[in-house]
């Protein structure tokens, strides 16, 4: 190889390799975050050097692949419980925990849609979907179809609809069925909503009809990841709150 072609090569990986000290920091977070997150994660890289791995899905699903030993070193759920069952098996690390943000739930149709309905106790939602479904995620593992189906038992219309349901792996793919015309009616987060302009919020549910939406972050126990814990901190910061709240976030405390 002659000189200049060592020149250029040893200029292209001096550019291209990390800075002095730079990591790399897995996070498993819930699907509802993608936009909100990417954007958080591109400024904290940016800004650090470091480098973050974001894996999307199911809290549930992805609270179940840490249990198998899946590599993350950060995890941030959709909801309480598939934090407390990590904890309980010592797979993350407690003292890290914090309630990172909150959201609330909605109602949404295609954007084309007149339904009108208003969230009430017994409202005439089974009237809505006539032979049609409504688009959840999963009601008995997945956060948002948990809080959906905790907020359709609490207003009486569960038994009315459970025949009905389009159960999806997590909360995106039943926003996704709204926006393609697939179902005339979903429950998702209002973040979802307002990231998909192809759906419409018909209408909000009532906090009082279910549990408090919170996501709660943690440092796993296995990381050894230097980048994970100043992510963590970063995602705390009023930079990062800047960044939420652009996507519908509230930031919890």
């Amino acid at each position: 190889m002659d000189i200049g072609r060592t020149l250029v090569l040893f200029l292209a990986l001096a550019f291209s390799a990390p800075g002095v000290g730079a990591a790399e920091a897995t996070v498993f977070a819930a699907a509802s975050l993608k936009e909100a997150l990417d954007e958080a994660a591109r400024r904290f890289d940016a800004d650090t050097g470091h480098r973050s791995v974001l894996a999307y899905g199911a809290s549930s699903a992805l609270a179940r692949q840490i249990g198998h030993g899946a590599p993350a070193d950060l995890f941030i759920s959709a909801d309480e419980e598939w934090m407390d069952y990590l904890a309980a098996r010592k797979l993350i690390d407690s003292k890290s925990r914090v309630g990172l943000l909150s959201n609330r739930l909605v109602l949404i149709s295609p954007a084309g849609s007149r339904i009108q309905l208003a969230i009430a106790r017994g409202f005439r939602l089974g009237e809505a979907l006539g032979p049609d479904r409504l688009a959840m995620a999963d009601p008995d593992h997945v956060p948002a179809g948990k809080y959906a189906r905790a907020a359709l038992e609490a207003l009486g219309v569960w038994a009315g609809v459970s025949g009905k349901i389009a159960r999806t792996e997590n909360v995106r793919a039943a926003l996704a069925l709204v926006a393609r015309g697939e179902t005339p009616l979903g429950i998702v987060y209002r973040t979802d909503a307002l990231a998909e302009r192809r759906v419409r919020v018909v209408a909000e549910f009532p906090a009082s009809s279910h549990l408090p939406i919170v996501y709660p972050a943690a440092l796993t126990s296995s990381s050894r990841s230097p980048a994970a814990p100043r992510l963590l901190a970063f995602l705390r910061s009023p930079a990062a709150r800047a960044i939420w709240e652009k996507y519908g976030f509230a930031v919890a405390g």
